[in-house]
């Protein structure tokens, strides 16, 4: 049984705060295969010493206080990345609110104050290229260089590379954008996912034979416009489907939709929140000339989803439940 999953927050009280847990530190857009390094070392350090282990990540994320005007694409909203830490076995997570405030906390002063004093750390766990504090002077050799004095142990995580390239938030984003979702697949360890809400759409799918759920993602998505082989999680149940993200050529080139057509469903999803895994890219999105064209087209995709599908019987992300 997966153990509770405890988030604790700045108005969090002292008293609700598993003082003496290890942590593993750091923004933990995505939970790649580094953060999960850095997670695994949390865990390892806790296990060795008999303390829970807990995520210590800050919301929002860094770059949307220094650079609000600029759109940011994130690989995993606040909810969808605290579903996956709970997933890796940590006890729970510190959410401290990045803010000017924060920004403007020196690194000793975050060390002491908030590490020690605050949540009373026995062991934090660091990727080798983490920094915090006032102008980033908080580094990992700074905490290796502090942990005697602090009584605390501090382990700092080597970078990932995955066929000599370097694990990256950055480079993950690259390949979505791209269509490479082999490779974006194999950075986080899992497909990449959204959650979202379905709405009501223009329903001309259900004149096609192919009535789609729709959700409308975040409008700094940066995902390539195209057809993708998805799964998609309803609670616990698992379903198969071909879906567009794009802005409909063919009719009304829109604002960007996510449009999907489960294989084999019937039913009402107005209103419910799924999470759709994107398995396989298919294609690009094109502009049809008829809607005779447009149908055999979805028919071939439909059939190449459900190949790519088959072959990744059990890929989805490991998604853990939030108290």
């Amino acid at each position: 049984m997966a153990p509770h999953f405890t988030v604790i927050r700045d108005s969090t009280p002292d008293s609700a705060i598993l003082r003496g847990a290890v942590v593993a530190m750091g923004n933990f857009d995505g939970v790649h295969l580094g953060h999960r390094a850095v997670i695994a070392a949390a865990l390892e350090m806790g296990r060795t010493h008999g303390r829970p282990a807990l995520a210590l990540t800050f919301e929002p994320h860094p770059r949307r206080f220094f650079s609000p005007n600029t759109p940011q694409f994130r690989l995993t909203d606040e909810p969808a990345k605290l579903r996956l830490l709970a997933g890796t076995g940590l006890a729970g997570a510190v959410v401290m609110t990045f803010d000017k405030a924060r920004a403007g906390t020196t690194a000793q002063d975050f060390i002491h104050h908030d590490l020690i004093g605050r949540l009373g750390v026995s062991g934090i766990a660091v990727g080798y290229d983490f920094h915090f504090g006032k102008g980033r002077v908080g580094s990992p050799s700074l905490l290796v260089n502090e942990a005697p004095r602090l009584g605390i142990e501090v382990d700092v995580q080597p970078h990932i590379d995955i066929d000599e390239r370097p694990v990256s938030s950055s480079a993950i984003r690259i390949a979505l954008a791209e269509g490479q979702l082999d490779e974006a697949t194999a950075m986080l360890g899992a497909p990449w996912f959204i959650t979202g809400e379905v709405i009501h759409g223009e329903k001309r799918g259900r004149d096609l034979g192919y009535p789609t759920a729709n959700i409308r993602l975040d409008a700094n998505c940066g995902l390539k416009h195209g057809i993708y082989a998805v799964r998609v999680g309803r609670g616990p149940e698992r379903l198969d489907g071909v879906a567009s993200f794009g802005r409909r050529p063919t009719f009304d080139n829109g604002a960007p939709l996510l449009e999907i057509f489960l294989f084999d469903f019937k039913g009402d999803l107005y209103g419910e929140a799924l999470d759709c895994a994107f398995i396989g890219f298919i294609r690009e999105e094109l502009k049809f000339d008829s809607l005779e064209a447009l149908i055999r087209q979805m028919d071939d995709d439909s059939a190449r989803a459900r190949a790519m599908l088959a072959a990744a019987p059990d890929a989805f992300p490991r998604l853990g439940v939030i108290d």
